[in-house]
């Protein structure tokens, strides 16, 4: 099969089965010369199996003879930990102020996930990436805690001894 050149590579993040032409992606591909229609109803298809609206990464590549190929990724990490954390925001104070928390095992689980994604498999291991996905809950202002940890608390959150 003969491929053309390669003339640009970009990245957006669209919610999951939500691509349509109108902005982002119809000015993307569009002053590329690219099929809106065409890459909508593949990036729909391929995203079906995700809640609609959840934020996906992806990377377009278009060729010269105005054709086009895309990889979607998982999606963003800032959103599965949000979410298991149950918290639409992150603070603005991070490290001082705390908006929610997250337990190792949730951080394990999430690391699992993204570890399908094939760029984060040749660049990353589960332990490194798990070790990111923490700091990463840092900025966003979410604590980590060991579910260990809370067996021996009592009704008043205090630590028994």
């Amino acid at each position: 099969m003969y491929m053309s050149r390669l003339t640009s590579t970009f990245r957006l993040t669209l919610g999951a089965c939500q691509a349509s032409p109108a902005p982002p992606v119809g000015s993307a591909l569009g002053q590329r010369g690219l099929n809106l229609m065409n890459f909508c109803k593949e990036f729909n298809d391929r995203t079906a199996a995700y809640a609609p609206g959840t934020p996906m990464q992806v990377e377009v590549r278009s060729y010269a003879d105005r054709t086009f190929d895309f990889d979607v990724s998982t999606p963003l990490s800032s959103y599965f930990l949000k979410k298991a954390a149950g918290v639409e925001k992150g603070t603005s104070k991070p490290g001082i102020e705390w908006v929610g928390s997250i337990s190792v095992k949730e951080i394990y689980e999430i690391a699992k996930v993204k570890m399908t994604d094939r760029k984060l498999q040749e660049r990353s291991n589960l332990r490194t990436m798990c070790k990111s996905l923490a700091a990463q809950c840092r900025s966003i202002g979410l604590k980590v805690y060991d579910p260990r940890e809370l067996v021996g608390a009592d009704a008043g959150g205090e630590r028994s001894v």
